[in-house]
């Protein structure tokens, strides 16, 4: 049995340990280098958090703010792009629980039900949602300065596109 590997920004919360200050939490090094590789991005030089959290029985309402500092390549020219992040987190962590399903029934689900992360124990990992929500927050399709350069050098640009992958798309249109 294959165990999975920790999360590269664990910081397990215990339940029973939650106080009225705010949880603050800053990634190292290895930390950043570690989230970049699972983002496919180019780094992460900056990554804080702080969140207050409140407990409503044995759910946990995290609310806050991640801050960032991120290097990614242009979806285009792949040339390096900093952005910096600033994004709110509201999470419900939530024990976990078995649903019943048949194999066919659909599951919907509420805009509330969309942040809750499931928990066993009495313990979540506050770390891991925080890189989840960086995750999120990444545009995947950021486009830099020298993109349209980028398109007019392969022939990708405007109506007047020609160079082979401008024929290859305009053969997939006829078809």
């Amino acid at each position: 049995m294959n165990t999975p590997a920790p999360p590269e920004f664990s910081y397990p919360m215990d339940i029973r340990g939650i106080t009225a200050e705010p949880v603050k939490l800053t990634a190292d090094q290895a930390q950043r280098e570690a989230l970049a590789a699972r983002f496919a991005i180019v780094a992460v030089d900056r990554l804080e958090a702080e969140i207050m959290l409140e407990a409503n029985g044995s759910d946990v309402t995290a609310r806050g703010t991640i801050h960032a500092d991120i290097v990614q390549s242009c979806a285009v020219s792949g040339e390096d792009l900093t952005a910096s992040v600033e994004e709110p987190i509201e999470l419900l962590f939530v024990p976990e629980r078995e649903i019943a399903v048949a194999e066919d029934e659909e599951i919907e689900l509420t805009a509330e039900e969309l942040d809750e992360i499931a928990y066993s124990g009495t313990s979540f990992d506050l770390g891991e949602a925080v890189a989840q929500t960086l995750a999120l927050a990444i545009d995947p399709y950021a486009v830099g300065p020298k993109a349209e350069l980028a398109r007019r050098e392969h022939g990708l640009a405007g109506e007047e596109a020609s160079g082979p992958m401008a024929a290859a798309l305009a053969a997939l249109k006829k078809d």
